[in-house]
Formats: structure tokens, C-alpha cells, sequence
């Protein structure tokens, strides 16, 4: 996510529990630094609409370890060259990343992070006493001890779609081929490797479709491919990101995309959707869960490593994972343990009453929750996709 981006910052100017942490945790892992550190941070999955409101206010209760933070966002895709060219350069421009699972695992296949566990063990909260089960699943499916899981989804992939334009929405993946088939280009999702919604749809096909193997795109994923390819006959492109299949969801020229229950929630909470608009699922849906993680780039000097193993465990405080709630974006939000939507925000509390689905906690309660790919497996997927199925339509 890729996503749509909204002014937030009127929510807790601060709260207790979790004042100076720099005082509470030693720096055995790296040389404190002897001046406050400016540290720069690229957000490549959306992930700062869910967490620059704590990572400010850590840097406001930390101002011996902290001088001023440099934010900047871009494409997952572009980011692992940028991060390797400055790796082959020496010069490492780039402190903090935060990414979904596309960054990450090419990171992890190019050798590009900092190992953080068991490494920086005795800095950071051990993942098994802090996650809850679905997100301590996806840390050590993922995260490979380079990525730290900050927030946490069940995801998708749903279908959403505008009941005045589509009629009667498919209810499985042949119905939904003939829907396209009946109304061609009036279906969008987008490529996968920089879209949450894209990428849960190219997950849980195989499990929709009964392929012969669901962890194995390259062997096991026959009837899948096929599937996209005749699908892909009636898309008119893919996007970039997901942002462009709402706007576009939202002006009316597509009658139904991809959708997840963030990128549900939160564009008609922006008003960028209708509220009115409906979601629906396809026979034999399996849940594609989404984390959003925390990596260091190698060649951070130590003293600023020190700072952000700080910053990682301030995240994952009970009082800032309630801001991940926010406004749906990714929801619910907190990746660990014990965070009610009670302790988020009265702001959040009010729109997600507002603009949730009670369905949601139904489809959690009785659809199963898959793990994504593991990191070589989910690259060797998105660069198929890119190949056999993206590259046939472009605009």
C-alpha cells in the first residue's frame, strides 16, 4: 500500500508509558551516540500514515538521542537497486525502511539488511512475548531476523465493486471471469509487487482454484497463471499501485477491483470511494495476511543503529501501536498483543464504527489465514507475474 495519504495529526498529543526509553534501555548493541543523530527514513509500503504520529513522538521524549527526522516515500520496486547502489558506493543515505513484504524479501535475496535478531537481541522485545499469534506467524515467516514486524492484517484479497454499476457480484473465480468477460476493462487490480490488494489476489488464487501446490508459484501455480492470463484478456492495464485503482474505483471507471479491508475502509473514510459501495468474496476465499516491517540498511554507523533499535521498541509499546488503528488503512493495525480498538484514538474508534464491516469478523472468524510466500519464493512470484501477465498490458 502504495495508498491514499491523509492529514491525521490531531490526534494524542502524548501519552504516558513510554517516556524516555533511551533511559530505560542500555546500548550494548552499538556505541550511544555522543550527540543526538538525525536519521533519514523511507517509507516504501504507507506505513508512515500508521506510525509518524509515535515516530515523532518518540523523537520529541528522546531529544538527547534524537536531533531531526528526515521522511521521504517511494515505489517498493525502485528502492532495493537505490539501497544497493549506495551499499556498492559506501555511503549509506538511508537509516530506517519501512516496507511490506515485496522490499523486504528482495532485500533479504540481495543480502541488504542488518541482522537485528538474534544480533540486537538484548535491545529489542523478544517477537514471542510482544506479537500476537497471526503477526508472531508472519515475523518469523518473513522477517528472516533482518525485518521487525510493526503492523499487522488479515488483509485479503476481497472484491469491492459499486452495486448501481456491477449488478450481482461473482461469488466464484469463474463467475468472476465471465463478469469480466461481460464487461471488459470495467475490472482493475494492480501489479502486484507494490499493491496489497495485488498481491493477496496473486496469493490466494491458488487456493480459490485448487492448484496442486499454493507455496510453489513456479511449479505448482498451473491453473492460477492460466487463470490471470485469461482474466488479463479483459483488463484494459495494471497500475502502478493501488492508489490509481481507487481513484478510478471512485470516478466510476471501474465497476469493481481488488480490494483488502484496509484499502476498503480507509479511501471511503477519505471520501476518495462511496461509502456505499459493497464487498464480496469468491468460493474457497482464504485469507492472505499482511505485515508491514522495520528494516536497517547495512552500513548504518553503529550510534544510529543503537538510536533506532530504540525507536523499533518504542514502536512496539502497547500506547503507540494503538495509533496503527488509524483510519482503517491497514486494519486493524497493531501487530502485538493486548491493544483493543478501546485504546486507539476516540478519532479512530468513531470511524471505524462508521465505515467498518461487521462481515469482516465473521470472514475471520470462519475463512483460514495464510502466511505470503517465503521471501524467494514471493520474488520468483511477483517477477512471473511481471513477465507473463503484467507485461501483456501497459499504458
Amino acid at each position: 500500500m502504495r495508498k491514499v495519504t491523509a492529514t491525521r495529526r490531531s490526534l494524542l498529543a502524548g501519552m504516558s508509558g513510554a517516556a524516555v526509553i533511551g533511559a530505560t534501555k542500555s546500548f550494548a548493541q552499538g556505541a550511544a551516540p555522543a550527540a543526538p543523530v538525525a536519521l533519514n527514513i523511507i517509507d516504501v509500503g504507507g506505513n508512515l500514515q500508521l506510525t509518524q504520529e509515535a515516530i515523532e513522538r518518540f523523537r520529541t521524549q528522546n531529544p538527547n538521542l534524537v536531533s531531526r527526522i528526515a521522511f521521504s516515500r517511494a515505489p517498493s520496486p525502485e528502492l532495493p537497486a537505490k539501497l544497493k547502489a549506495q551499499q556498492d558506493a559506501g555511503r549509506a543515505d538511508i537509516d530506517l525502511v519501512l516496507t511490506g513484504p515485496g522490499a523486504l524479501s528482495d532485500g533479504i535475496e540481495q543480502d541488504l539488511w542488518t541482522e537485528l535478531l538474534p544480533a540486537h537481541a538484548s535491545a529489542l522485545p523478544a517477537p514471542e512475548t510482544v506479537y500476537h499469534d497471526a503477526a508472531l506467524l508472519m515475523q518469523n515467516t518473513l522477517g528472516h531476523g533482518q525485518g521487525l514486524a510493526v503492523v499487522y492484517s488479515p488483509s485479503g484479497p476481497i472484491l469491492q465493486y459499486a452495486p448501481e454499476r456491477a449488478g450481482k457480484p461473482p461469488t466464484t473465480a469463474a463467475e468472476l471471469l465471465e463478469w469480466t468477460r461481460a464487461k471488459p476493462n470495467r475490472f482493475l487490480y494492480a501489479r502486484p509487487v507494490n499493491s496489497g490488494p495485488g498481491w493477496t489476489f496473486l496469493m490466494a488464487l491458488p487456493y480459490i482454484l485448487k492448484d496442486k501446490d499454493p507455496k510453489d508459484p513456479m511449479q505448482g501455480w498451473d491453473k492460477t497463471w492460466e487463470y490471470l492470463k485469461e482474466l488479463g484478456k479483459n483488463i484494459e492495464y495494471y497500475p502502478p499501485g493501488t492508489a490509481a485503482t481507487m481513484k478510478e474505483f471512485g470516478e466510476g471507471t471501474r465497476d469493481m477491483v481488488v480490494s483488502t479491508c484496509g484499502w476498503d475502509i480507509n479511501p471511503r473514510v477519505l471520501g476518495v470511494v462511496p461509502k456505499a459501495t459493497e464487498i464480496t468474496t469468491l468460493e474457497g476465499f482464504h485469507w492472505v495476511a499482511d505485515a508491514q516491517f522495520m528494516c536497517i540498511p547495512k552500513g548504518v554507523p553503529n550510534e544510529k543503529v543503537a538510536v533506532l533499535l530504540q525507536l523499533m521498541s518504542f514502536l512496539l509499546k502497547p500506547e503507540q501501536q494503538a495509533l496503527t488503528y488509524d483510519k482503517g488503512y491497514f486494519y486493524p493495525g497493531p501487530a502485538v498483543r493486548n491493544v483493543p480498538l478501546s485504546m486507539a484514538p476516540k478519532e479512530s474508534q468513531e470511524l471505524l464504527k462508521e465505515f467498518g464491516r461487521p462481515v469482516y469478523d465473521k470472514l475471520i472468524a470462519e475463512h483460514p489465514v495464510e502466511v505470503q510466500l517465503p521471501p524467494q519464493r514471493l520474488v520468483a512470484a511477483f517477477r512471473r507475474w511481471d513477465q507473463e501477465i503484467g507485461a501483456q498490458r501497459s499504458k
